[in-house]
Order: C-alpha cells, then structure tokens, then sequence
C-alpha cells in the first residue's frame, strides 16, 4: 500500500470485521474501500492490527471509520491506535470512530439490568453485560477479539483524542447506544465543518 497513487478519495475500514462497504455511510458509496482487520477470517483486504497500520504509508487515507473496535484494546493501546489513525491520514482528512455509549448503558447497571435484552444486532440479541465486556456468545466461541477491554464517556474519547494530536473534533451521542467521535487532522477555519461532515455522514 506505500507509494500508491489513487484517484479516488479512499476510506480504510479499520477492524471492519465481516462488514463491507454496505455498512459505511452513503458518502462512502464511489470511495475506494479498504477493509483492515486483525483477524484473517473477516477476510480483510489487510490483516493488520489497529495499533500498527504499518503497511500503509503516512498520508494514504482520506478518511478512517472504525466501528466499535477501539473498545476491544487495552486503555494503553487507544492513544496508539488514534495515532496510527491520525498518521495514515491525509492533512485533510478525517476519523469516524464509533464505540458503546457507556454512560448511558451504566444507567442499566445501576437498575440491576444487567442481561436485559436492549436491540437485537446480526451477532443475536445485546445485553448490557455485552456491552460493558463483550459479546458474550462470541467470546464462548473462542473468539477473544471480541472482548472489551475499555470504554468510553463523550468527555473521555474526545480528551483520548485531543491527546493523539486530533485538531478539530466532535461527539455525538446516538439513540442506538452508541456514540460517534469525528476528528480532523488538521484544524479547519470553518467553525461548522465538523457539524456538516456529521450531517453529510447521517449519524
């Protein structure tokens, strides 16, 4: 991947699991994609590890999007992986990064509602003891990569951010339990581009 030359803007899908580009936002639809996991069962398009994007060069992609991977690292880790993430990108370019909103699930923990059912997901039905450690069927199955090893408040995944060197970002909290944090590379003169990426992006 170092050294290449694209035309097309193109959007690294990193720890993409099985998913493919049907799950990306439609701004993604003409992008070139490409899928990055650790685990070469998804049959990723690159098997790497979210804190070492090392076969991808500095300043490769337009955009990164993650989706509830960046809770399956150790808290040690998180400050690698946004680096890494902020390394592969383009000066113009941006991070999605999805993960579980814990705020709001502790509010279940608090009632004692630990293994209510709260959606039901292509994996089966989601408890909150998933969410706070993982698929729990999943991990049975042996696969460990599904287990959650941090989370993350809107105040904490910003200030995870800011410290990785992110310039401009943003949250938002979703009805569906989870949260979405944008981040841009480098800082932009339009005071609502963050917004406007969230709107365009429909999350």
């Amino acid at each position: 991947m170092r050294g290449e030359y694209h035309l097309q803007p193109i959007i690294l899908n990193a720890g993409c699991g099985a998913s493919g580009p049907e799950r990306l936002p439609q701004l993604f639809g003409t992008w070139r994609h490409i899928r990055v996991d650790i685990d070469a069962d998804a049959r990723p398009d690159v098997v790497a590890d979210i804190t070492d994007l090392s076969p991808f060069s500095d300043d490769f992609a337009d955009a990164l999007w993650t989706s509830h991977c960046v809770e399956h690292l150790f808290q040690h880790q998180v400050g690698q992986a946004l680096g890494e993430f902020l390394r592969v990108l383009k000066p113009d370019g941006f991070a999605v990064i999805l993960v579980p909103d814990i705020q709001t699930i502790a509010r279940y923990v608090a009632e004692d509602r630990m293994t209510e059912v709260l959606y039901d997901s292509p994996a089966g039905p989601i408890t909150a003891h998933d969410v706070l450690y993982g698929h729990g069927r999943s991990v049975a199955e042996g696969n460990l990569h599904m287990a959650h090893k941090t989370a993350f408040t809107p105040s904490s995944i910003i200030a995870c951010m800011r410290e990785s060197g992110f310039a401009d970002m943003a949250v938002r909290r979703r009805s569906n339990l989870e949260l979405v944090a944008i981040g841009c590379k480098t800082p932009r003169s339009d005071g609502n581009h963050l917004q406007g990426l969230l709107e365009a992006l429909a999350l």
